[in-house]
């Protein structure tokens, strides 16, 4: 007899829930999107599906009818009616034994959350602190995959030195980006980030936050930094879905400029709100 045990829970294997059979569960075999909306309105919903056809086609996963996608996230929201909520899905590529290689036939599976978004005005006010990890992704990171566990090791290694957020930084010495976040540097009046190759992410909130330094008249160059270099410049800050743009005012301990918000990053952000309504 074929036995499957869920933690003191014996049963025969085809009596198990297919939802223990995901090969999500197994290998990270999935791609997801996080969606916000502000005030009721849903944010860049054409954007973020237009990069998750993109994800579901670099690992494919074929099938998928991205406005049936739109529709479910749509209805979900007219139900839960939050005004400010953070919309999660993912795709699977489906159940089955466990086994590396997959039957093309396999059925995916879809999973969506729609929870409450906290208020991030008081990290917009007084910054946080960001510390460098070692970028241990694999190399393709414009996928946005489930394969998150040297994103989530590198948050842990945050949160133990008493910062909000790591900055992955790759064996080259350079700066990629945050373990959920895009990472911006302010020097005189240019606005600095990673360009976007394999290893960083398109982000959509990275995408806004230069439309928004173009439209203050800011340049804009896409070409990494060391954390050396970061810590030298006159502002940082991260950008990420659930936050919008956040100012960072301290580096591996290292307080930048005055270790407050400086005052292009605030012209950000209200630039950025712009976009929102």
């Amino acid at each position: 007899m074929q036995l499957a045990m869920i933690n003191d829970k014996m049963l025969p294997l085809d009596k198990l829930d297919t939802a223990y059979l995901d090969r999500g569960l197994y290998f990270g075999d999935g791609v997801y999107e996080v969606v916000r909306s502000y005030n009721g309105k849903i944010f860049a919903l054409d954007d973020h599906l237009e990069r998750f056809k993109n994800s579901l086609a670099g690992i494919q996963i074929k099938g998928i009818d991205t406005e049936q996608i739109r529709s479910r996230i749509i209805t979900a929201f007219q139900k839960a009616q939050i005004p400010n909520a953070r919309i999660y899905f993912h795709i699977t590529r489906g159940s089955a034994l466990r086994d590396h290689n997959w039957d093309d036939n396999i059925k995916p599976n879809f999973l969506m959350t729609l929870t409450d978004l906290p208020d991030c005005t008081p990290q917009k006010l007084a910054g946080i602190a960001v510390s460098a990890f070692p970028d241990l992704r694999w190399k393709k990171c414009w996928i946005k995959s489930l394969n998150l566990l040297p994103n989530i090791l590198a948050r842990k290694d945050a949160a133990r030195k008493g910062s909000d957020e790591a900055i992955l930084v790759d064996e080259n010495g350079l700066i990629t980006e945050g373990a959920s976040s895009s990472f911006f540097a302010l020097f005189n009046n240019t606005l600095q980030t990673a360009p976007l190759t394999a290893n960083i992410l398109p982000s959509i909130t990275r995408k806004f936050a230069i439309s928004s330094a173009r439209n203050l008249g800011l340049s804009v160059l896409e070409q990494s930094l060391t954390p050396a270099q970061a810590v030298k410049a006159d502002e940082l800050f991260i950008a990420v879905t659930t936050r919008d743009i956040v100012p960072a005012v301290k580096f591996d301990n290292i307080k930048i400029a005055n270790a407050a918000p400086g005052p292009v990053t605030q012209k950000l952000l209200v630039e950025f709100a712009n976009f929102t309504q």
